[in-house]
């Protein structure tokens, strides 16, 4: 097999039979695979079936009931899957043109990189399919930020959030990766240094169907970006950031309403207690829920730490307060930046600790080995 071509879908049934026939047309002398990678909720996967069972082009389908990783789990999936180590990755909406695929894979096959990047921003290369003027700006905007964020590692990618590149699959160390989305180029290309060549496209208009594009996907995309650039420590932090952001701002419109200023801190606490838990449960240790107690353990443990924490600074607040003269906000915004390497320590080493441990070290270099594992994963230094 020359070719593995992996397509991850997610309701695209009205685009399946006319992505086969132009794939098919273009391969033609080239001994390639299709892969369909399908977290679908509609008629995709039977779709696919039907559209394999007369194609000329061999035709695979793994339907996943469980999406993890999104669409950047689908296409790991299907490099773990294919025949061949050249695999070219593609959205089934045409809006990446199956006859851009011959040039792609002729300029791969000069064998002195390891990806060929399809760029709307390379040479002539265009992003008119994007849905209007405000697409265009954000697509742009996010391309700019992503470059300037890995300036080394992106040098000489234009185009680093598409969709639609070849690589070699023998490079790709699945292990270090933890696709949160949908844009698994950039994860990749983050992680490890790899030899690219970029060959322009003209990014097209959908074939059918609506786009998968959202306010969600944004913030999923600013969070993969955050953790690849700054590692997990610096997630949690942006994310306590917010929390501490949150909490001044309660403690202020609570005092300003005449509460006094200790129930407000309290109040205030309990608030973004709450809501820190559920931001880093969703975007700094979903990677480790799968092997920690469950949610609601998870949950009381973070808790009960927190609040055990609130029990010893509050009083320090209010020292800070009565004694030095500190006004409530200012007191508040220092002892919760003080309360952070406390926090992430024991969430990282206690609240998702595996429920079942492995050869156990001595107790410090157990301690140490994991504070340093969380902190510096996943990010790239």
């Amino acid at each position: 097999m020359q070719l593995s071509i992996i397509v991850p879908t997610y309701n695209e049934a009205p685009n399946v039979a006319e992505l086969v026939r132009r794939v098919t047309a273009e391969t033609r002398g080239i001994d390639a695979e299709m892969i369909f990678v399908d977290d679908s909720t509609d008629a995709t996967p039977d779709v696919v079936r039907e559209v394999a069972a007369s194609a000329d082009l061999p035709i695979r389908l793994i339907h996943r009931e469980r999406r993890t990783g999104g669409l950047g789990g689908a296409v790991l999936e299907g490099l773990a899957a294919a025949e061949s180590d050249a695999c070219l990755v593609m959205d089934a909406d045409l809006q990446h043109p199956p006859e851009e695929i011959r040039d792609i894979y002729t300029r791969f096959g000069q064998g002195d990189v390891d990806v060929v990047v399809a760029s709307r921003y390379a040479g002539d290369g265009t992003s008119a399919g994007l849905a209007d003027k405000t697409r265009v700006l954000v697509s742009k905007a996010s391309t700019v930020l992503t470059r300037a964020m890995f300036p080394i590692r992106l040098k000489d990618v234009s185009d680093p959030m598409t969709g639609f590149f070849l690589i070699d699959r023998r490079e790709v160390d699945a292990a270090t990766l933890r696709p949160r989305g949908f844009k698994i180029l950039l994860e990749i290309l983050a992680r490890k240094n790899l030899r690219v060549a970029e060959v322009p496209f003209d990014f097209a208009g959908r074939h059918a169907g609506s786009s998968k594009a959202s306010m969600r996907q944004g913030v999923h995309f600013l969070t993969q970006l955050t953790a690849l650039r700054f590692g997990k420590m610096s997630l949690f932090a942006v994310i306590g950031g917010l929390g501490a952001i949150a909490n001044v701002a309660i403690v202020w419109a609570l005092t300003q309403l005449g509460v006094n200023y200790i129930a407000a801190a309290i109040i205030a606490s309990e608030v973004t207690i709450i809501g820190n838990f559920l931001l880093i449960e969703r975007f700094v240790f979903q990677d480790m829920k799968g092997q920690a107690s469950n949610v609601w353990s998870r949950f009381a443990k973070s808790f009960t730490f927190n609040n055990a924490e609130l029990l010893i600074r509050i009083p320090i607040v209010a020292l800070m307060v009565t004694g030095g003269h500190f006004s409530s906000v200012i007191a508040t915004a220092i002892t919760l930046f003080a309360a952070f390497i406390v926090r992430f320590v024991f969430h990282s080493l206690v609240v998702y600790a595996p429920r079942k441990a492995g050869a156990r070290a001595s107790r410090a270099r157990q301690f140490v080995e994991e504070l340093d594992a969380q902190a510096m994963s996943p990010g790239e230094l």
